[in-house]
């Protein structure tokens, strides 16, 4: 943890009042403009794209169409990668003259666009580095070599130099000392940081003495050799000398085309990351920037990747910096690097944990932060995906002007997401970017926006607002080859090949939406973890309970803390009610004298009293200061260990104007504080909580894949719930909702994966609210909070269903977790020590028993399962809020009964409505495949165009325009009567003309849309234009003959020579790939209009 960057000392008072007018005056601003800009998003909105450039094969004429093709549909930016991922090479080198003008053409052409560029830091996505890192600027490594000597003697001789990776080697020191057994310290190669990994806690083992170096036994030799030559006057005994020195890791960026491909610089020394930026960034910047005048376009941006290029545990000033930052002289413990213990297992443990600790400091100070430092110094801002490092992630985070987590398809791997939203809270940072959707060969032209929007709005619910979608390859032929270039395996095919690219922008139009209004104020949370002081600290995933929760580093806490009005503050106004310490016994002085300063001026500390330092700064008499600092928070008794608190007997000790609390999870803290969760619901919900001046926002996701009315609790009172819709832009008040022991109660309905923004900004005073709805005499809408009920568990089985030998049955288990009170929780926990089919996707099913009503439940390990009452039963109505009167839309017959708060009763009759009416066709069908051809059928009935006889039409890939008329009575279109077109099952795009009417584009169920005013009496003409996917045709193609020499995996081994010259496959397939995923035979996706289509009615009237 970075501890150099110290804050002025200002009171928290005055603190506290400067952050709440600095958050007055810069959101309360942009709240003026918050509803104009959720109906048409500010470009600095959008999403971006990761933008790949493939092995050298990029076109200027590409580079135009692929940048128009983003802006078209709605991408607000691009980040450039060059990569190799077994394409054949092309013929611009990276980082060539003509690659200069290319990149240079395309910072030129986003700037016409209004696009913005981000620039990864070195060809390959992970690291920084490339061929202009020389090996003394490289990745350092300890490195030795040992040899025996027995005394006395004089002893003049050549002692073996250590390896040497890239020609490069350098001594560090040669000691001398006496020898001993043989003895391997626990996990020293993670713990040495020779390797990323698990460290464990410090090890308790016992270890024998004639095991142990003695530290005042150690003697320094470094003086006595020359040029590899020691002159030394051997003792008596026999003695060990090590010659220590480092050298390169040899680590490469990577996957790098073989012209940008080369050394990873050092990451713990500022020359190292000035070397890479001055290699390839500083030289862009000089290429692109004077051309950019005040446009906020073009180049505005650098990046670093994963960490995938291994660790590192020296380089030339670590003496120096290990001096600096931790006190004392290393020298003494390199022999702890080899395995053995030095003094005794506790003090070599410190040491380890010191190493590592300043590797940490040096990796966030002299790397992340100085690359930041170079990056404004060119007018750039800096990205950085802060984990997998050999370092503490949120520190590392922390430098960044947007740290950007991962998550992947179809199984969401959300745990990254939540780290880098924690480090941008902690650390101010306005926005958290998020490599989003990325998958491996299994999406093969799969996926479409309607399957990645639950796995999106989960990453909105993590913190995510900023989506840099994973990926969009470089489409280097104009006219394109489709689908045509792939990078690799990986990623989301999201070009402008792709089947629905230019139906895209709805979508894009809907993340923009989200991640504006997820950059409004701050986020809204209760409890702020403390991470240890055993580096390396990556992230830990905690159950959210309703309560808003970040993670802090010891750094945030030191540099960054302060209370007011018995909150932790921090300076840019995010606020928590409680500080959790880690389960750790181990503190240092320092951060403990800080966490002592925030109780006394208010803060409620939770937690267990730390008993000594895992430092060996200022060893031992920095375990006697934290003992004595910890006894003053938590008692004598307590650090004593005579007394052991329990949830029945807990330590809560008052210290100045705060309190600890020792004994009692959070939750209950904050219960006992008279704070209740901040957001629930039934069923379960996921949700994030923003905040500004006067508005509180809430994002609410059904996980679901069906529709659910559900019940929603906030830790509101006063205000009036809006409904602001992102996939529309429609902004309506919530027309049932009420309020209760100071909570708002409000009835959400969402369609399968849908969400809705629910905003608090206007008083209730005075409003007669709505609270429920009531047809025949029985309740179907309502916002009153729902009495528990008692849940029976029949039957439950987890696994590969329908595969008795890859199948489990879980009863008890579940049962374990709901008499445990567990009603909703991850399916994967059903694998814990017994997993079915390891590496596989598993199903959960439970049949249970809710107050003698029987209910099925079933979901995958990466959802979450409910047992609650079924709330996604069909309702006979519908009810919205318009122009503040309360709209009635029955879907049923009957008497509806409105109950407002004040116990006023609307009612309104329906005595009629009309049955659906089903367009049976017959269909005519007309197919537009993506290379421009057009051709027709006739179908009788729907049903997938997969299982057409014809392969014309099974193979298909594109847009197939159906056309049907169809007639309506006349009479059944009367006054109040409301009209709704459901299209059924669509794979996977449907786009509506009626009567000539252009009523728009459905990209996600349920398909349906109201048809009032497109709709007449008689005779009418219906157009529906359904986008389907490229496996179709990928696969059809696969009956053709091969038109390319590949490998066995589907790769390309060179470019076929008609591609080369602009032609056509000379085999007749319509398609081309650069990397083959389907084969011939395999089972086609459903495709096209699977119906039933049909026309519902309703009765619309306005109760009063």
């Amino acid at each position: 943890m970075g501890r150099t960057n110290s804050k002025p000392n200002i009171t928290a008072k005055k603190c506290w009042t400067v952050l709440v007018l600095l958050a007055t005056l810069t959101t309360g601003a942009s709240a003026k403009n918050l509803e104009k800009d959720f109906v048409v998003p500010p470009d600095e909105a959008k999403p971006w794209v990761y933008w790949f450039w493939l092995n050298g094969n990029i076109s200027k004429q590409g580079i135009t169409a692929d940048l128009e093709a983003m802006k078209r549909v709605g991408i607000g930016g691009a980040l450039i990668m060059e990569v190799d991922q077994g394409i054949p090479a092309g013929p611009i080198e990276f980082m060539s003259k003509e690659w200069r003008e290319l990149f240079k053409h395309a910072v030129s052409e986003a700037r016409r666009l209004g696009l913005q560029v981000n620039m990864n830091n070195d060809a390959g996505w992970n690291g920084s580095g490339g061929p202009w890192i020389k090996p003394e600027q490289s990745m350092q490594k300890v490195v030795w070599t040992e040899l025996q000597v027995e005394g006395p003697r004089h002893f003049e001789g050549t002692l073996a130099q250590p390896e040497a990776v890239a020609g490069y080697y350098r001594d560090i020191a040669v000691l001398a000392f006496p020898t001993t057994d043989s003895y391997q310290i626990p996990d020293i190669v993670t713990k040495a940081a020779f390797a990323i990994g698990a460290t464990g806690p410090p090890s308790q083992a016992s270890v024998p003495s004639n095991a142990v170096v003695q530290e005042d036994k150690i003697i320094d030799l470094s003086r006595s050799m020359t040029e590899g030559k020691l002159t030394w006057s051997v003792p008596p005994g026999k003695w060990t000398i090590v010659r220590f020195g480092h050298t390169s890791t040899g680590m490469q960026n990577s996957p790098a085309p073989a012209s940008g491909r080369g050394l990873e610089c050092d990451k713990l020394s500022k020359e190292g990351a000035e070397a890479n930026f001055k290699g390839m960034i500083a030289k862009l910047v000089a290429d692109n920037m004077q051309q950019k005048g005040n446009s906020p376009y073009g180049l505005v941006a650098t990046h670093v990747d994963s960490w995938e290029n291994g660790s590192q545990n020296w380089t030339l000033r670590m003496r120096e910096e290990f001096k600096r930052l931790r006190g004392y002289d290393p020298i003494r413990f390199l022999p702890v690097l080899t395995g053995r213990v030095v003094g005794n297992l506790e003090v070599s443990e410190r040491f380890l944990r010191d190493l590592r600790q300043t590797i940490s400091d040096l990796v966030v100070t002299n790397y992340a932060r100085h690359i930041r430092e170079l990056a404004h110094q060119a007018g750039l801002r800096f990205t950085v995906e802060a984990y997998g490092s050999p370092c503490d992630n949120i520190p590392y985070a922390g430098q960044a002007d947007e740290p950007m987590g991962e998550f992947w398809t179809p199984h969401g791997a959300m745990e990254t997401c939540k780290a880098m939203a924690s480090a941008a809270h902690v650390y101010g940072k306005r926005i958290l970017g998020a490599e989003a959707f990325t998958a491996d060969a299994h999406e093969r032209w799969l996926e479409h926006p309607a399957l990645l929007k639950p796995i999106g709005d989960l990453a909105f619910c993590q913190g995510i607002n900023r989506f840099v979608i994973h990926r969009y390859a470089h489409q280097p032929w104009v006219p394109e080859r489709r689908p045509g270039m792939t990078m690799g395996p990986w990623g989301q095919h999201y070009e402008r090949t792709q089947t629905w690219w230019e139906q895209s922008r709805d979508w894009h139009t809907y993340l923009s939406r989200c991640q504006h209004m997820l950059r409004q104020g701050l986020f809204a949370a209760d409890i702020c973890y403390l991470q240890s002081e055993i580096p390396f600290q990556t992230f830990r995933g905690i159950e959210q309970n309703g309560y808003g929760w970040d993670e802090c580093s010891p750094d945030v806490v030191i540099n960054r803390m302060s209370v007011a009005n018995g909150r932790i503050v921090l300076p840019d106004g995010m606020n928590y009610k409680l500080l959790v310490l880690p389960d750790s016994r181990f503190m240092t002085p320092e951060l403990l004298e800080k966490i002592k300063e925030l109780v006394e001026k208010g803060a409620t500390v939770v937690g267990p009293p730390p008993l000594k330092s895992p430092s060996l700064t200022n060893y031992p008499a920095c375990d006697d200061e934290v003992r004595r600092i910890a006894s003053e928070l938590w008692g004598e008794q307590a650090v004593a260990g005579t007394t052991a608190p329990s949830r029945e007997s807990p330590l809560v000790r008052h210290v100045g104007k705060g309190r600890v609390i020792w004994g009692i999870p959070p939750e209950k803290v904050l219960e006992e504080m008279g704070i209740g969760p901040d957001f629930y619901s039934t069923p379960r919900l996921h949700h994030t909580h923003r905040t500004l001046p006067g508005t509180d926002i809430y994002f609410v996701a059904n996980p679901k894949p069906m529709s659910v009315c559900a019940k929603c609790m906030f830790r509101i009172k006063g205000r009036i719930p809006e409904f602001w819709w992102p996939d529309s832009g429609k902004i309506e008040e919530a027309p049932i909702y009420t309020e209760a022991d100071g909570n708002t109660w409000v009835n959400i309905p969402l369609g399968p994966h849908g969400s809705v923004f629910v905003v608090f900004r206007k008083s209730s005073l005075n409003c007669d609210v709505v609270t429920d709805v009531l047809h025949n005499g029985k309740i179907v809408l309502s916002a009153l909070p729902v009495p528990s009920s008692k849940i029976t568990v029949n039957r439950a089985h987890y696994g590969i269903l329908n595969d008795s030998a890859r199948c489990r049955d879980v009863t008890t288990k579940v049962k374990a977790l709901v008499d445990a009170g567990e009603t909703c929780f991850q399916v994967s926990k059903m694998a814990e020590g017994d997993d079915p089919a390891y590496g596989q996707i598993k199903t959960l099913v439970i049949d249970y028993t809710i107050d003698g009503k029987d209910f099925t439940a079933q979901a995958a390990d990466t959802e979450y399962i409910e047992l609650s009452p079924d709330s996604s039963k069909e309702l006979p109505c519908e009810v919205s809020k318009i122009n503040g009167k309360l709209v009635l839309t029955a879907l049923k017959p009957g008497t509806f009964a409105v109950r407002h708060k004040s116990g006023d009763t609307d009612y309104a009759a329906v005595p009629f409505v009309p049955p659906p009416i089903e367009v049976t066709g017959p269909w005519k069908v007309v197919f537009n495949t993506n290379q421009g051809a057009t051709w027709q059928s006739t179908l009788e009935r729907l049903s997938s165009l997969s299982e057409h006889p014809d392969p014309a039409v099974r193979y298909f890939s594109g847009t197939a325009t159906y056309h049907a008329s169809f007639s309506i009575p006349r009479g059944l279109l009367e006054e109040n009567r409301a009209s709704f077109l459901d299209l059924g099952d669509v794979q996977v795009m449907a786009e509506v003309i009626l009567n000539g009417r252009n009523l728009g584009l459905l990209w996600k169920p349920p398909f349906r849309l109201d048809i009032c005013g497109a709709l007449k009496s008689g005779v009418n003409e219906l157009e529906i234009k359904v986008i389907n996917l490229w496996p179709n045709r990928l696969i059809g193609d696969e009956e053709l003959p091969e038109d390319s020499d590949r490998n066995p995996d589907g790769t390309l081994k060179s470019w076929p020579a008609w591609l080369l010259d602009g032609k056509a496959s000379p085999t007749g397939r319509q398609t081309f790939t650069t990397w083959r995923l389907w084969k011939k035979g395999e089972r086609l996706p459903e495709s096209g209009l699977l119906g039933p289509v049909t026309i519902h009615f309703a009765y619309r009237t306005v109760v009063d």
